[in-house]
Formats: C-alpha cells, structure tokens, sequence
C-alpha cells in the first residue's frame, strides 16, 4: 500500500542506495514531521488487517492548540537508516498524570519501527534521555499520546482488523520492545459481543431486582455539550481509582465531543440514573474503520464522499463501546450491575435497529474482573490483547 503522498521531503527521499548507517534525529523539520506521520505505510504494507488512518486526524494529535498540550509536553524521534525513515517514538509528560499519581512516570508512544533491534534500542535510548533529563524515573507506554487516547501495543489478536480509536502492530513488535528492557505493567483486553445476544437469567433478576431504581435516556443532541460535561462527570467519578487514570480537562471533553459528533448517533449514547440522580452513561460508536480502511488516509479528491455514503447510507456493520461508567459509590454493588445491564439492553436494542452486529467492548483492564464478567454475561469474547509496558530508567 503507497504512502498517501508521492514523495517525502528532498533530505529524507528514498532515491538512490542509503547507506546502511542508522541515526536517531528529533523531529523538527517539516519534512521529518510528513516522514513520521507516514512511517507507518512502509512497515504495514504487507499486512492486509491494518487500517491507514486518515492524515488529518494523525495531524491534529501534534496540532500545538491540541488541548492535551495545555497539560502534558512532548517530543518525537526518528530512526533513519542513511535518509530512509525506518522507526519512529515519542515521548510525553502528563502534568495531570504526575500530580494524580505522584510517581515520576513519563510516557513513551507512536513506538514502531522495521524488525531490528539496534533501531529499537536507539529509539527508547532518545526517549528515555529525554524523559530523564526533565525528573522521570520510570517510562510507562506505549500511549499515544495519553491514556485518554489510542493505548497499548497489540500482542494478541493480529488476525483482524482494529476497531476505530484502537491500534494494530505487527508480531514482532511487542517481542522488540521486551528485549529493549521493558517489562508487562497492564494489559487491555477488547471483548467482541454478538448485537443480538439473547438475554440471560442473571441479567433478568438483576434487571428486575433494580428495575424501580434505574432509569435511562439518550442524550440531548440540541444540548450536545452540557450533556457531554454531564457524562464525563460520572466518567471522571467513575475511573478515579482506576489505574493510570487521567481525569479529562473541560477542553479535552469539547474537543472530543467536536471530534465525534459527526459520527455520533445519539441512540447509542445513554446516560441512567438512581432514583432521578445521574449515575451512568454509555457511549456507542459506529465503527468508522470500516468506512476507511480503502481510502489510504486520504478524504481527496473523493473520499470523503465514500466516507460520506458508507456512514449514512450503507453503514458500518459493527460499532465499538468507546466509553462507559458508573459511579464509584455504586461499583461491585447490584445496584452498580443493574445501571450496566440497563444500559447494555438499551443499546443492544438501538444498535440492532441500525442494522450493527457486532460490538467491541474496549478497552476492559484485564484486572477489571467484574465488567469482565458482566460482559461474558453477553457472551462477549476476548478477542485481542494490548500491552502497557514499563521500565525503570
């Protein structure tokens, strides 16, 4: 598959025989940048479960009013053997992560690169200088950029394609990492579910048992942005004991919400309430993967019309659980499955309707054993694994 665009920049052209010498060089150039967001198209080129993102959207995560920017600093790396690109990295530290979690922990991110070991080595030796030189003792990724963003690299379940906001990699890169030092911190388990998962005696009892307590409705698109900072008060709420928790900023929620607005049904966003209080909410996403994976990156000249049709018209066959929580005063509580139950129905039912299938449940912490086991009450099934890896430094 062709890189989306014809050439790179003079001083990074793949013309001619490059010497076999590998550098690490930081990202400053405008050339180096377009040479790292397009990394990616010479090493999954061959791998027919990968999805090109669009170019934009990879744009816009280093845009410097990026919200994430407001909290967190960053820095990027190439790994160039003569002038080809052949690895990328970052580098990241979350302001917000540090004062939450107080563990001199930066992060490390976009980590892809040809099978080498030398190239991978180099690539963390930049990183962790880096990191090390601003405080950090120990490197946690890889996140790109934050927790609240695309995380983990995957190391089980390469046979498929990636759900939207989820990432891919190929077998050997998990394997490069390990031998750069760094060692399983979490893993993040994606659950496939079945649209029309029959129901179950469990989920009926506690449906019945909970049933005068719990309310439920979808979001009010003509107050699309309070209902927003509602949902992600019970988010915040919910995920604050969480590990890694980063809670989101006011304007991390607006960008976000102006990110997937156009893609948003609101029959797949449901909040539930206690007894009148708001207490939960759910957010399905149709997954816009299979909407792109053909156009290369590229919404020009005419793919953003493809893109236009296949969300609109022919619709996405599968949709992904992007976000859910209930807040911690009802968690491991029946009061806590009942508002999960009640919001799985309720979409079940609206997804159906929209002619969806399949649903990816992501990302569940691997430790999370009781939404594990609700999902498996759906007869959802783990289907791909990602990694957090750490390393002292």
């Amino acid at each position: 598959m062709p890189a989306p665009f014809s050439t790179l920049e003079p001083e990074l052209s793949q013309t001619g025989a490059a010497p076999a010498r590998l550098s690490v060089v930081p990202v400053q150039t405008r050339a180096e940048h377009r040479a790292f967001m397009l990394l990616p198209w010479s090493l999954y080129k061959n791998d027919s479960n990968w999805v090109p993102p669009l170019i934009t959207e990879q744009q816009k995560l280093f845009a410097p009013d990026h919200p994430f920017f407001e909290h967190a600093s960053c820095r990027r790396w190439l790994a160039l053997r003569g002038k080809h690109p052949v690895g990328r990295i970052s580098a990241q530290i979350d302001q917000l992560y540090l004062r939450h979690h107080r563990d001199n922990a930066g992060f490390f991110g976009m980590i892809e690169a040809e099978d080498q070991q030398e190239t991978y080595d180099l690539l963390f030796d930049a990183a962790e200088s880096w990191l090390a030189s601003q405080g950090m003792r120990r490197v946690m990724g890889p996140f790109n950029l934050s927790i609240n963003q695309e995380c983990g690299m995957l190391v089980e379940g390469f046979d498929t394609r990636p759900s939207m906001l989820m990432g891919h990699a190929l077998p050997y890169m998990s394997m490069r990492v390990e031998q750069s030092g760094y060692r399983k911190e979490q893993d993040l388990i994606a659950f496939m579910i079945e649209a029309d998962a029959p129901a179950t005696p469990i989920r009926n009892v506690v449906l019945k048992k909970t049933a005068k307590r719990i309310s439920t409705r979808t979001v009010n698109a003509k107050q699309f942005q309070q209902e927003l900072r509602l949902a992600f008060a019970i988010y915040n709420d919910a995920w604050a004991d969480n590990w890694g928790f980063v809670p989101f900023t006011d304007r991390e929620i607006q960008q976000l919400g102006r990110d997937l607005k156009p893609v948003l049904n609101a029959d797949f966003v449901r909040l539930a309430s206690v007894d009148g209080k708001p207490a939960a909410f759910m957010a399905i996403l149709p997954n816009i993967n299979e909407a792109i994976a053909d156009l290369n990156g590229r919404l020009l000249p005419l793919g953003w019309l493809k893109l236009l049709w296949r969300m609109t018209v022919r619709y996405p066959k599968s949709a992904r659980m992007l976000l859910m929580g209930v807040r911690r005063q009802y968690q491991d509580s029946l009061l806590g499955a009942g508002l999960a139950y009640r919001l799985i129905c309720d979409t079940q039912d609206a997804v159906l309707k929209r002619g969806i299938r399949q649903v990816e449940l992501s990302w569940v912490l691997e430790n999370n054993t009781g939404v594990r086991d609700i999902i498996r009450e759906f007869g959802g099934v783990e289907y791909k694994r990602y990694r957090i890896f750490s390393k002292e430094i």
